[in-house]
């Protein structure tokens, strides 16, 4: 097994939690026989590279259903404004060297993605984090506010993460690329993370990332394959349903 001959201990985080504003416990929504949540624990664990997987989580009710199959579960508070700040809060805990954050609505996580993000920052000493991109394809995408685009430098260090279309094409020849949700952090960042200033372009954007950007810290960005499918809505779960299904008779 690859695993074992990685020498840092990398934990996967999955923040759950059942309270959500569009679609209130889509967590334990069922697709294909399954929770969502169970789903994703499920791909996840297929990550070479992860040593720990835990869910994160301030709800019984999902905390009952990790259990029912078999996941390791951490309780935290309840009043976290964001899920980085509640695997921050499972990481102090840890003794990590490396934390990936694994959204808990994503049942089609790809392993491959997780294994990328350990690596990226396993290779590069100088990223204190790390992340996706994803080429775009469908131009609808482009100039989608609800698909976040970024834009990296020659050495594949994030220049800027936007709603907007980023990078204006005058030429034609640009190449596009969204952000899937999924980080890295090396442990010691992520648990100072919160501390950081919010800066005016993370609050204009609502974009998370850009306070590390705007704090002077480098991200790396590994392109990926990965085509991310959360599920934020009724429809959207239907969505993953008829994914889910086509991908069990592939297999």
């Amino acid at each position: 097994m690859v695993r074992s001959i990685v020498p840092r201990r990398i934990l996967g985080v999955i923040p759950a939690r059942f309270a959500s504003s569009r679609f209130p416990g889509k967590a334990l929504a069922v697709a294909a026989g399954k929770t969502i949540l169970q789903h994703v624990f499920e791909r996840a664990s297929r990550a070479t590279y992860l040593s720990q997987l835990l869910i994160a989580t301030d709800d019984e009710r999902i905390a009952g259903a990790a259990r029912s199959f078999g996941a390791p579960v951490r309780m935290t508070r309840a009043d976290h404004p964001s899920g980085t700040d509640r695997v921050a809060e499972v990481a102090s805990a840890e003794p990590a060297e490396i934390v990936v954050n694994i959204q808990g609505d994503e049942p089609l996580i790809d392993p491959s993605a997780i294994d990328a993000l350990a690596l990226a920052l396993l290779d590069d000493k100088d990223a204190p984090m790390a992340t996706l991109k994803k080429r775009i394809e469908d131009p609808q995408e482009f100039t989608n506010p609800n698909v976040v685009k970024v834009v990296t430098d020659r050495r594949g260090y994030a220049i800027y993460f936007s709603r907007s279309p980023i990078p204006y094409d005058l030429s034609g020849q640009a190449v596009h690329y969204k952000h899937p949700g999924l980080y890295a952090y090396r442990r010691d960042f992520l648990l100072g993370y919160s501390s950081l200033p919010v800066g005016p372009l993370e609050r204009a954007e609502r974009l998370e990332q850009l306070r590390a950007i705007e704090n002077g810290h480098r991200i790396r960005v590994v392109e990926t394959e990965y085509e991310s499918f959360g599920v934020d809505t009724p429809q959207d779960l239907e969505r993953v349903k008829r994914l889910l299904e086509r991908s069990f008779m592939e297999d």
